[in-house]
This record gives structure tokens, sequence and C-alpha cells, in this order.
């Protein structure tokens, strides 16, 4: 065994019993005082090993990426690859969803008392909704919000409201958007690292965007959705500042950041991964002035309708310690967090991180590796930013979706993928069979 190869295990090692010591120190706080409001910490789960309908074909999935995965994708033109990539990952994350069954696992998820579509029935007429939703975000205000709603700018309502007026109302349509949309999101990293990176690397990084652990969330969250939107925006802007199109891309690369900020409050730290895209990219300002353009849309839009952005996240703030954020315990949650990200990005992505940060240096085996090295860096930046904050204590594994698929494709810089893939897909297997996950 090489030395590289013994270094990555250790740094798998090191992931599993950071998540074991969350298990067993938060399962010590949790029977002493409730405070951390999770079932099975450091996950919003409970302990219930199942199989269902999605576990032949989750077993299947995973058994046939691992086998052929890193051939094709060397293979396969890269088109068809983006497809395959698509497809394969909607394969994954129904089948882990459908595990839990179609009423449990897709089409109640965002039905419940604290989720998005009971809210939709207040949205008859949307510029009144809007002038009036910071005024229900607090919890002792007349007809308050329920959690995720007050949690996050309306156009993360919107979404549902509007895919209703189409008709694709309910819990079934809504979680097969979440998960069709959120599907999508590794096609746009592998587009934003073939941009600014090598396709080569790319086509290495393809197999695990597929079997990710994060799959048992985006079916189904609607962060999964927020996911792809935020990727999908990225990978826009890594086209525009490399030249392809800068004035097309660029813009619609705006509009997409300008949506991501009014489906979560905390995705403004993408921030952190566009401006890593803009160093790696060009120095040419063409490109971001379109960027600009679009993303003044729409925030001028929502402002134009009556919704401020500054204030609903001044008053979310109130809101947030108002509920569990203000019981949970953030001496606890601080390094907890961390442990969920090991769930979600699995113990390959560990390992492709601690190749990664060496390609940061002035001198590494080539441009590509450094560029890739500063974009998952700064993935992992903003993830540690919305960690110190505070505002994200607990339930990690489903808000840090948009974080984590920027993470993945560190496993590019692995060796031995097939082996890494097993490890992944065990993960995912276990997580989704032994627990009942919040999502």
């Amino acid at each position: 065994m090489n030395r590289d190869l013994l270094r990555d295990l250790y740094a798998a090692v090191c992931a599993a019993l950071l998540v074991l010591t969350a298990a067993l120190v938060g399962t010590a706080i949790q029977h002493r005082d409730g405070s951390l409001r999770v079932g099975w910490p450091p996950l919003l789960a409970s302990w219930d090993p199942h199989v269902g309908p999605g576990t032949p074909a989750a077993v299947v999935v995973a058994a046939a990426v691992v086998a052929y995965g890193p051939s094709l994708a060397a293979r396969l033109s890269w088109r068809p690859l983006l497809l395959a990539v698509w497809g394969a990952g909607m394969a994954w994350t129904w089948s882990l969803a459908l595990v839990d069954g179609w009423h449990r696992g897709v089409a109640e998820q965002l039905t419940t008392r604290n989720e998005y579509l009971p809210a939709v029935g207040r949205f008859h007429d949307i510029p009144a909704a809007l002038r009036d939703f910071t005024r229900h975000i607090l919890i002792d205000s007349p007809d308050n919000w329920g959690a995720h709603v007050a949690g996050h700018p309306p156009g993360a309502t919107l979404t549902f409201v509007l895919l209703d007026r189409i008709g694709l109302g309910g819990g079934g349509w809504a979680g097969t958007w979440c998960i069709t949309v959120g599907a999508t999101a590794a096609v746009a990293v592998l587009v934003a690292v073939r941009t600014l990176a090598d396709e080569s690397l790319a086509r290495r990084a393809a197999p695990f965007l597929v079997l990710a652990p994060a799959a048992v969330w985006v079916g189904t969250s609607a962060d999964g959705y927020f996911a792809a939107v935020a990727a999908w925006a990225v990978a826009l802007l890594a086209l525009a500042v490399r030249g392809v199109r800068p004035g097309p891309y660029g813009f619609c690369s705006g509009l997409l950041f300008g949506l991501t900020v009014y489906l979560s409050y905390g995705l403004t730290l993408m921030a952190v991964v566009a401006g890593a895209v803009v160093w790696a990219g060009s120095s040419r300002r063409r490109p971001l002035l379109f960027a600009l353009a679009g993303f003044v849309v729409v925030p001028a839009v929502f402002t134009a309708l009556g919704f401020e952005w500054w204030e609903g996240y001044r008053i979310l703030v109130t809101r947030y310690y108002q509920g569990a954020g203000g019981v949970r315990p953030y001496g606890y949650w601080v390094w907890a967090n961390l442990a969920c990200t090991v769930v979600i990005v699995g113990p390959a992505t560990v390992a492709g991180l601690r190749r990664a940060v060496p390609r940061l240096r002035p001198a590494p085996p080539n441009r590509g590796d450094r560029r890739l090295g500063l974009l998952v860096t700064a993935a992992l930046l903003a993830l540690l930013v919305a960690d110190l904050s505070g505002m994200s204590k607990a339930e990690t594994e489903r808000i840090w979706l948009p974080f984590a698929v920027w993470l993945l494709p560190a496993c590019a810089f692995l060796t031995r993928a097939r082996g890494w893939l097993v490890g992944q897909a065990v993960l995912a297997l276990l997580v989704n069979h032994l627990l009942l996950t919040g999502w």
C-alpha cells in the first residue's frame, strides 16, 4: 500500500471517528436534557431498520455504477456522459427515496406542518402575500408561517405556488420536482470542473457525483432543488468567465444567483464559490458586468412586489432563536455539523479533500489541479463560515447540500476509484435502511 493511499485511509478513519464521537456525545446530551432536538444525533433521524420497494433498485444502481461508472466516464463522449450522470443520479436518488415508500419517502415529505406546501393556499394573491410575508415570520405573530417558510425568503415557497398554478400541485409533484431538478446539480458541477480545470478531472469525478450519499436528502427536500439552482449559477459563471458566450451565460448566471439568495438566506455564501470561479477563470470584466446585470433582476422584482430581503433576514434571526435554534447548544453543533457533512459527502470526499488542499500551492502538478483545488476549498470555506455563524445548528445534512456538491469533485484526485465508490454506496445504503431520516 503506497503512502498516499494510507494517508487517504487515515483521513477517512478520522472522519468516521468524528461521526462516532458526535453520535455518542450527542446521544448523552439528548438523553440528559433533550436540547439537541434531533432523534439520532447528529442527524435529524430515528433508528428504524427497514427495507422498501426502492431497496433492490438502489443495490442494482450502486453495483452498476461501481462496476461500470469509471470506465464509462472515461470513454463516453461529453454530452452523453452528462445525460448518463443525470439519469444515473436520478435512478440513485429515486431508489433511495423509495426505500421509505412512495408516500413516506416522496409524496408526504413536503406536506408536513413545517414544510412549504401547507402555505401554498395563502398565496392566492401573490403580491399581497409578499407584502405581508415578514409580518408572519415570528412565532408570536398572527398566522405565523411554518418553520421552513419562515426560515427562507419567499422564493422557496413561490416555487411550489407556481407548480400548483400550472396543475402540478401536491406532495407527489413537489417531490418529483425536487428530485428531478436536484439531480441536475451533478451535471452543473461537471460542466464547471471541465470548464475551469480539466475534462479528465471532471470525468474522474463523475461516478462520485452520481453515488453521493447526499442523494439520501436530495430525495426529498427542497434543499436539493436549491443546490441545483446554485450549482447552475456557478457553472454558467464558469463558462462566461472562460469566454464561452460571456454575455448570455453571464446574465443567466446572475439571474440564478439572484434566485438563489431568494431561495435561502444562507446561500449568500455561494459568493465565496463564485469568487473562486472568477479568480480561476479570467480577469476580464465583461462577463461580470453581465452577471451583475442579471443578478439585480430578482431582487428588483421581489422588492417591487413588497418583500424586503434584509428586513426578512433581520426578523428571521429573532424567529430562529425563538425556536429550536435558541435551545440547541452551539458548543456541540459547531463541530457536530461537520460530522453531518462527513455523512453527506462520504469517506471518499474526505480523502479527496486531503489531496485537494496541497494542490493550492503555487506550483502544483498542473494548472487544472490547482483550479479544482481552489474550487473545492472555496466551497469548504463557505461551509465553515456557515458553521461558525451559528445559524445552522443541526439539520445541516439537508441545509448544506448546496455547498456539499462542490466538495464531491475532490474525489477526482483519488486512486482506486472503485474501492472508494463502494464506501460511498455502502454509507448511503446503511443510512437509508437503518435510519428514518427527516427528509
